[in-house]
């Protein structure tokens, strides 16, 4: 398995990955973004519940959704059948790998034969049947690797379910793990989102090229919490500036105060915040030593 981590706006057919979420917020965040561009690209999404109803999963989907608009599409597309939502134990009320593997090859021709021009797969765990899913990735594996093949998965695991052990195993029957889009991305710096907790995660630069597109990331996240975390660990560099406003941070776009968490400061930046006396400043924490 490569240990690399695709956004999921850059699936392309024949991937296969897993997305091991802690939270609602971050699964849905890539569920979500995985079924709009799907529709969008005239695929057929087809969706497997895990311990609900596949009218219950529609509905849990549709509450999820980021605006009314949204809302609306899938609602819509799951009439047109473009979005099917099926159980994961589709016809024998049981789970069996080997018969789940060959009816989503039958899903993927039949969206083909439709006139679709692809196939999404996204499947949910179910916690009884969690120690059951190594063979059904093996199998997965091999028909999204097939030369040709016009489809592509999403495998959501719940963390809470598994131990390590079990995931590492699970992952390593995938080509890898999906996350969300980033917010912002160029040569010089990559802002994505953090959902547990709330913030942001930069790598790359920040300096008078990419500052603007800080100040604005974090407005545009100003209204998700009284907690804002800031993941440093794979920032690069970082100018006075860029330090300002990172530490200015706890000033919400709202005008509301927030407790800045920096987590993984890079060690160059402990020292310039310990030159500039900005090291304890009130609404900031550095969670981890300064590296």
């Amino acid at each position: 398995m490569s240990s690399s981590s695709t956004a999921v706006g850059e699936m392309t057919f024949g991937d296969h990955l897993c997305l091991p979420y802690d939270n609602d917020a971050e699964r849905y965040a890539v569920v979500l973004t995985y079924i709009r561009d799907g529709l969008r690209s005239r695929h057929k999404i087809v969706y497997l519940a895990g311990e609900r109803r596949p009218d219950e999963t529609l509905a849990r989907l549709i509450r999820a959704a980021s605006d009314p608009d949204q809302a609306a599409v899938l609602a819509g597309a799951a009439e047109t059948g473009q979005l099917a939502i099926r159980p994961l134990a589709e016809v024998t009320g049981r789970f069996d790998p080997g018969e789940s593997v060959a009816l989503l090859g039958m899903e993927i021709e039949l969206a083909l034969a439709q006139g679709y021009a692809g196939a999404r797969i996204t499947g949910e765990t179910s916690f009884p049947l969690r120690g059951q899913f190594d063979e059904f990735e093996d199998k997965c594996q091999w028909t999204f690797g097939a030369p040709g093949v016009r489809a592509m998965a999403v495998c959501q695991y719940d963390r809470r379910w598994f131990d390590d052990a079990q995931l590492r195993r699970l992952e390593a029957r995938h080509d890898g793990r999906v996350g969300v889009n980033a917010v912002y991305a160029d040569d010089v710096l990559t802002i994505t989102p953090l959902y547990a907790p709330p913030g942001l995660r930069l790598a790359g630069a920040i300096d008078e090229s990419t500052l603007s597109a800080l100040r604005r990331a974090l407005r545009e996240v100003g209204g998700r919490g009284s907690h804002l975390c800031l993941d440093l660990s794979a920032l690069e560099f970082c100018d006075m500036e860029g330090l300002r406003v990172l530490t200015g941070a706890s000033q919400s776009g709202t005008g509301m105060e927030r407790q800045v968490v920096l987590r993984g400061v890079p060690g160059y930046l402990g020292l310039m915040m310990r030159i500039s006396g900005w090291e304890g400043m009130p609404g900031v924490f550095v969670e981890d030593a300064a590296r």
